[in-house]
């Protein structure tokens, strides 16, 4: 029995590192490059639109830390007023006054990050993994990101999910970007190292149909 346990053990950690090293990527790329054919008409109608209700570029364009702390651009839709980055903390609350009226839309439905399926394809993101995060909170975990980032980053996870509002979560908070340091984003590390003990086509189907039922719930 002890021998039989030991061979399923090793045959499901060899299955796994085939999916994480193999197979993830191809289902990554054929996913991603469908997703963006078939969205094409959404991301002409966004871009437009936010050009039309405010001033700046349709796409946001952010560098962000990838696998191995290789540094990549992430895509998003605008969401906020032109150098909003410049304008105030990393983090935003739902109350930010950087956030445009389109943009309050796109980033409770989650379509602002549609663009990410581009980093997806280019092979910066995965479709599931741990959210990519700014250099400077990153520089506070350091340690503990040597983990978080021994995989690509993905457009949702644990954590994604369990912080679906956390806009609304740091409105709580004067100080929002130390509460988010503080308690926001350790609970994030702890769900991003789940999700890597757990990485499997099983797991990130349960995450993407958890992140689906969360956006449309």
């Amino acid at each position: 029995m002890r021998i039989l346990i030991e061979s399923l053990t090793k045959l499901s950690n060899m299955l796994s590192k085939l999916y994480l090293y193999i197979g993830k990527i191809i289902i990554d790329f054929f996913f991603a490059f469908i997703g963006v054919l078939l969205l094409v008409p959404v991301f002409m109608f966004l871009a437009l639109l936010i050009k039309l209700t405010s001033k700046g570029p349709a796409l946001f364009k952010q560098t962000r830390l990838g696998k191995n702390f290789k540094p990549f651009t992430l895509y998003k839709f605008r969401s906020m007023i032109v150098d909003a980055p410049k304008l105030g903390p990393g983090v935003t609350s739902a109350d930010d006054p950087r956030i445009t009226r389109v943009g309050k839309f796109l980033r409770k439905t989650k379509l602002d990050e549609l663009p990410q399926l581009i980093n997806v394809i280019k092979g910066d993101m995965s479709l599931v993994g741990p959210r990519p995060e700014l250099t400077a909170y990153i520089n506070e975990y350091k340690e503990e990101y040597r983990t978080v980032l021994s995989i690509r980053p993905g457009i949702t996870d644990y954590a994604a999910i369990e912080f679906r509002d956390e806009e609304n979560i740091l409105n709580n908070y004067s100080d929002k970007e130390k509460a988010y340091l503080e308690i926001v984003l350790p609970k994030k590390i702890t769900l991003y190292k789940k999700y890597i003990n757990k990485i499997s086509m099983v797991t990130d189907l349960k995450i993407i149909l958890l992140t689906l039922k969360k956006i449309i719930g």
